[in-house]
């Protein structure tokens, strides 16, 4: 992930944020369900949607694009019950993820919901994505000709090569990133050659909105995860991937690194034996991924986890604002 942003004060202690950097009245509160992959969090994002007369937000990187469906475990519209969905397939497949362009899509979609009166009702896994969308961060731009050589050197060199280069450019960045992450790598890199510097980490948290987060998770993550991964196989995953390869799924940097998505493709191109390794190597990656996101937010003290999170608790904590 990148973790680029600004600096800012640091925050008091709490479960629910309700400090607002940002001019004006804000009417709310705004919603937030997160947690790991798997555990959850799209069912109770629609019912809580419907209790608050509220709309469903997505905050998870891979949704945004379009025809990315069975593997990202998009909701089909006819189990929403009507709830309205938004920044879902809005990218095309071969688009790099860019979290500034969506914090201001997402920005701009929650304050029109809460201006309308509406309940604005995140659902995502995607970390710094939620983060772009609620905290107070800023992130450097970027350029594709600046981007594109430091891919060329990458592919070239190899990520621990291009470690090296940025240990000699910034130092602190470099002892924060993995010498194996050679996206995060030449993230950093293009920032460096941009802005002269890079931050690694990203500044404490600090909410625009008044929020309240709601944690999900499960003990029986690593089944569930499993079981997700044989019904995407059942529903005809390895379709929906070799159409999107016809559309310019491998020229996608961040798309064909999707879970199954990547392994599908290598399958395809005949870098693993079978589908059924490809089906066993997506379980096991995103098995790693729900670690990953779990230590994420496990970081957040404003998130509320709920040991079998239902509606009426979650409402019970909106109405405590």
């Amino acid at each position: 992930m990148d973790r680029a942003g600004a600096a800012v004060p640091r925050r008091g202690r709490g479960t629910i944020g309700k400090m607002s950097t940002r001019e004006g009245p804000r009417p709310g509160p705004v919603v937030a369900v997160v947690g790991p992959t798997a555990a959850g969090k799209s069912d109770l994002g629609i019912a809580l949607a419907l209790a608050l007369g509220g709309e469903v937000v997505n905050a998870d990187s891979m949704q945004l694009y379009r025809g990315m469906d069975i593997g990202t475990a998009k909701v089909p519209p006819a189990q929403r019950h009507g709830v309205p969905h938004h920044l879902l397939d809005v990218w095309d497949v071969t688009r790099a993820a860019d979290v500034a362009s969506f914090q201001a899509d997402a920005r701009r979609v929650i304050d029109d919901l809460l201006a309308a009166g509406r309940t604005p009702v995140l659902v995502g896994g995607s970390g710094l994505y939620l983060r772009a969308a609620l905290d107070d961060l800023t992130f450097p731009g970027t350029d594709p000709a600046v981007r594109a050589r430091w891919e060329r050197e990458l592919a070239s060199r190899g990520a621990p090569a291009l470690h090296g280069e940025l240990a000699r450019r910034a130092p602190r960045a470099a002892e924060a990133i993995l010498p194996t992450n050679g996206r995060r790598i030449v993230r950093a890199l293009e920032v460096v050659e941009l802005t002269g510097t890079f931050e690694a980490t990203l500044p404490e948290h600090r909410s625009v909105y008044d929020v309240v987060q709601i944690g999900v998770d499960r003990t029986d993550l690593d089944d569930r995860i499993a079981e997700r991964v044989e019904r995407m196989w059942g529903a005809g995953f390895p379709d929906e991937v070799r159409g999107l390869a016809e559309k310019g799924l491998r020229e996608g940097r961040t798309a064909s690194r999707a879970l199954g998505y990547a392994q599908l493709l290598a399958w395809f191109d005949g870098a693993m034996d079978s589908a059924e390794e490809a089906k066993s190597a997506t379980i096991t990656a995103t098995r790693r991924f729900a670690r990953r996101q779990r230590s994420w937010f496990r970081r957040d003290e404003r998130i509320v986890w709920l040991d079998q999170p239902d509606v009426t608790q979650v409402l019970r904590l909106v109405g405590s604002l």
